[in-house]
């Protein structure tokens, strides 16, 4: 219990809205991204290069509608597969169903 109270701790601190970063992606000096609040009290994120937006993304991609993700930590796991997706040069920088699923941020 006490080991998820501080997992709990550690990714709220880690993905605080207001003005924390996620660590740029190993290799990538110029990738960063934010997680941002979205509609009905779920998480969207956007990612920068150089500081400047390149994707904003506040509903979770691959899925219709524009509801976001229900954690801040689940949207940093798809950012950070995004960064990692722009890091290898795939453009554009999709995200499949699957890669979610694969991820647990949604339902198998």
């Amino acid at each position: 219990m006490k080991k998820i109270i501080a997992a709990a701790i550690i990714l709220f601190t880690f993905f605080h809205v207001q003005a924390q970063q996620l660590s740029p992606v190993t290799g990538t000096k110029n990738l960063t991204c934010k997680i941002i609040p979205s509609e009905n009290k779920t998480w969207g994120y956007d990612i920068y290069n150089k500081g400047k937006l390149l994707i904003h993304q506040p509903s979770i991609p691959a899925l219709p509608g524009n509801a976001g993700f229900s954690t801040k930590a689940d949207a940093g796991k798809v950012a950070k597969k995004v960064m990692e997706k722009i890091d290898r040069g795939e453009y554009p920088p999709s995200v499949s169903i699957e890669e979610m699923k694969e991820l647990g941020v949604i339902p198998k």
